[in-house]
């Protein structure tokens, strides 16, 4: 089985390293150098640049960073790379390809139809890679998995489940698996946006904002997070910005992200 791992920023290179930790042939692709070079560096030998350099693979995993363009989604990554792969493979060919890359509801099966033509097996496999806790929230955590049809679903399995042993939350669609990536990263967004406003309003009225998480969080129910420095990385913010870009029930995301601006000014101020 010969895998192609087409991103090796981030997300990429950890699941290319931990394909090639467990001994399988995996070739990496990125259109920067300096990650190509990170990546050989780090024993993933077959690492290219150019996409003529790959050979035909059995799994392609789709890494790219998806991110924001005037404050949308900004998701021609995915299209160009699903693309490239469409020309690559012949009619005989039938590979799996699973985009791990964030993106929003709709997306796979728009590219399986319009893209695809119906001609890959595709899943989709968000990460929940953390760069803090790289252990325990690695490559090897308990992930949701998605497929456009039974067929993909089942590859999906044998490959994340047998081949790589990560284990998997089985959903109903590739649609659930797609909204569930935005939706639990927008909800800690706004968990962490709260602890902002709550710190504010402690601090307005004269009280420590740790001490009264802390006394909040003697209760089974609740669990108050820190308020550090402002709501820090690109995930969360961008990932609330894509739930809040599907439909016109985004208030409460709104507001989050209007208090985590606030917070910033407020800190800056302060200080």
């Amino acid at each position: 089985m010969k895998f192609c791992v087409i991103g090796l920023g981030e997300i990429g290179f950890v699941a290319a390293k931990y394909i090639s930790d467990k001994g399988l042939d995996v070739w990496g692709y990125d259109i920067s150098l300096a990650a190509v070079k990170r990546a050989k560096e780090a024993g993933i030998t077959n690492a290219v640049s150019s996409w003529n350099d790959l050979p035909l693979a059995d799994v392609y995993l789709i890494c790219v960073y998806s991110g924001l363009k005037d404050e949308v989604p900004n998701l021609s990554p995915i299209f160009d790379v699903c693309e490239k792969i469409k020309r690559t493979i012949k009619s005989s060919d039938h590979p799996l390809v699973s985009i791990e890359s964030t993106i929003v509801p709709g997306l796979c099966r728009k590219i399986f139809q319009d893209i695809f033509e119906d001609r890959v097996r595709l899943v989709h496999v968000p990460h929940r890679y953390w760069r803090e806790k790289p252990t325990k929230h690695g490559v090897k955590q308990l992930r949701v998995i998605g497929g456009v049809n039974a067929e993909s679903l089942q590859a999906g399995l044998k490959l994340y489940s047998d081949v790589l042993g990560i284990p998997l939350h089985i959903v109903s669609s590739i649609e659930v698996a797609e909204m569930s990536k935005i939706a639990e990263n927008a909800y800690r967004y706004i968990q962490i946006a709260f602890a902002e406003e709550l710190r504010m309003i402690c601090e307005g009225v004269g009280l420590k904002f740790d001490e009264v998480r802390d006394a909040c969080n003697t209760k089974w129910n609740i669990a108050i997070l820190e308020a550090r420095d402002g709501i820090g990385g690109h995930c969360l913010q961008k990932d609330a910005k894509y739930l809040a870009s599907l439909t016109k029930f985004k208030s409460l995301i709104e507001s989050a992200l209007h208090i985590d601006e606030q917070y910033r000014k407020w800190l800056k101020h302060r200080s």
